[in-house]
């Protein structure tokens, strides 16, 4: 929860003249280059930002409980970039621009870095993880920790999306109770909302992907090795990467741009093909014209056929089509995945992150230089997790846990190599990569509920961008638990493109494309939306 001390930070001095939205962009929907335009025309300052989203965090998180914690430093921090853009220094397009980081993502100050699990409460790291240094470096105002499905969802089988014991259960802002998806659940909430200009998720399968297209939003998943997972609360080495989720395709590549990049932390990192030479410009990728001529894949075998429940994403994609087509782009059907049925029953995928999990976690607490509870292990975390009442076991078990310590070997063994190729047959030949050769595409395009897998499998990258959202006699439906609202009226859905191995400047382009000829995230409303506006705060200091 945001600690009770927080509400003496925000003065909201309300404006007694009307609006002036010229001036103070709204922080619903509010843009990169809107803010910075503000800022650079000193209407308002990088201090007043920092007011306004805290302000929007505490009046809404009391019922969504998207924010485990805010950075008291984010005031500091954010006058000194002010000072620094009196003095005419600009770090980049994100000087000045809060930014809100999942609870597994490590900062090396007075925020803890838990997974949600009250196991590692105070506990310190030697550094920030390199992508929290790298968007200090590139100016972003790291303003707190947002909520997580626990571990990463990868603690229980019978948990729900976006709870976690030390930040409670987030929800959706789509519809009263919403299943907000996970585990990047508070990011995907909070970048919805305007909690801040944009936020990070990680994913290890449907992490980035899900959330953003739940909550309305943009969600990019990187290749695998294109963003350093240093400091990072792991699940898998061979599919975790962290990635921008955030309200426009540009303002996603913005932090895409920030993130990317080698580091010495991670040896995944070095396998990008152009660390030494001139990286790609994921901004510059955002233009109208980017699917001119681009071949555009539909597996339909991994789509399915059209049901009563699905009618109403499967006509929205329809009508995507027609749309990249009338943006030049060659849609080619049925470019079907050879092995997608061998795909479904596969269970390769979960030995290889049941065999990662040990190894990865115990190299993680192993850098820890503070470690207050003596976690050292996959195992003390269990025995800690059962323990401890707040962790609410067993109503919420260890399944996961469970699994991964049962298995009689880890990533370095035959068995799990064995599984691997499995993975990168299912994925590569027999999948994504075996329909993008064999039909000469430059990406797959499905609908965001159906994306995550087989990229996942090969670490391969994928975009999410809004599509539609569920009509006003959809019937409500519980997740399994019975404490979420699964499906709903107004609940978002989207449509993702997938594509090769560093793909992501193309993948964000066509994104693009796609975003500005339909603007879907504009029609669809959030039923919960923050009142403090940047005009609310201006001269409160």
């Amino acid at each position: 929860m945001v600690s009770a001390w927080l509400l003496t930070k925000v003065f909201v001095v309300f404006a007694p003249l009307a609006s002036v939205y010229a001036q103070y962009p709204l922080l619903l929907d509010a843009t990169a280059d809107e803010l910075a335009a503000g800022l650079e025309a000193g209407n308002y300052t990088s201090l007043d930002l920092v007011q306004a989203y805290v302000g929007r965090i505490i009046e809404v998180n009391s019922t969504l409980h998207m924010v485990v914690e805010i950075n008291p430093d984010a005031w500091s921090i954010a006058k000194e970039l002010d000072e620094e853009r009196a003095c005419g220094k600009l770090r980049g397009p994100l000087h000045g621009l809060p930014v809100l980081i999942k609870n597994n993502i490590a900062t090396a100050d007075e925020m803890n870095n838990t997974a949600g699990s009250w196991s590692l409460i105070g506990a310190k790291v030697p550094r920030d993880a390199t992508i929290a240094a790298k968007l200090r470096k590139a100016g972003a105002i790291i303003l707190g920790k947002t909520n997580l499905s626990q571990w990463a969802n990868y603690r229980s089988s019978n948990s729900s999306n976006g709870w976690s014991a030390q930040g409670g259960q987030t929800y959706g802002a789509y519809y009263p109770g919403q299943d907000p998806s996970g585990s990047s659940s508070g990011s995907g909430v909070s970048a919805s909302l305007g909690l801040a200009f944009g936020t990070i998720g990680t994913e290890t399968d449907g992490s980035i992907i899900s959330p953003s297209q739940l909550n309305n939003i943009v969600g990019i998943k990187p290749t695998v090795g294109l963003t350093s997972r240093s400091l990072i609360i792991p699940i898998s080495e061979h599919q975790d990467t962290p990635g921008p989720m955030a309200r426009t395709v540009k303002d996603a590549a913005y932090i895409l741009q920030a993130i990317a990049g080698p580091d010495p932390y991670d040896n995944y990192t070095s396998a990008i093909p152009w660390a030494k030479s001139t990286a790609p410009d994921y901004v510059a990728a955002c233009t109208l014209d980017a699917l001119e001529g681009k071949r555009i894949g539909v597996p339909r075998n991994a789509i399915g056929t059209r049901t009563r429940s699905s009618a109403p994403i499967f006509d929205a994609f329809e009508a995507a089509l027609t749309v990249l087509r009338s943006a030049g782009a060659i849609i080619v059907e049925n470019t079907n995945y050879t092995a997608y049925d061998e795909y479904l029953n596969s269970t390769a995928e979960g030995t290889v992150l049941d065999a990662d999990f040990g190894p990865n976690l115990a190299a993680y607490l192993a850098q820890l230089t503070y470690n207050p509870q003596d976690i050292n292990s996959l195992e003390d975390v269990r025995n800690f997790t059962r323990n401890f009442p707040a962790e609410e076991y067993p109503s919420r078990d260890t399944a996961e846990f469970d699994e991964a310590l049962a298995l009689n070997f880890t990533n370095t063994s035959p068995e799990f190599w064995a599984a691997y190729q499995e993975d990168l047959y299912l994925g590569g030949e027999g999948g994504l990569l075996g329909a993008l050769a064999t039909y000469n595409l430059d990406a797959v395009v499905v609908p965001s509920q159906i994306a995550s897998g087989i990229s996942a499998i090969i670490g391969g990258p994928v975009v999410t961008v809004p599509l539609g959202a569920l009509p006003s006699n959809t019937t409500v439906q519980t997740n399994a638990r019975g404490n979420l609202n699964a499906t709903a009226p107004n609940i978002p859905f989207g449509i993702s493109f997938a594509g090769a191995l560093w793909s992501e400047e193309s993948l964000v382009g066509f994104a693009y494309a796609f975003e500005q000829r339909t603007m879907v995230r504009q029609k669809v409303k959030p039923y919960l939306v923050p009142g403090i506006e940047i005009e609310n705060v201006v001269g409160s200091f």
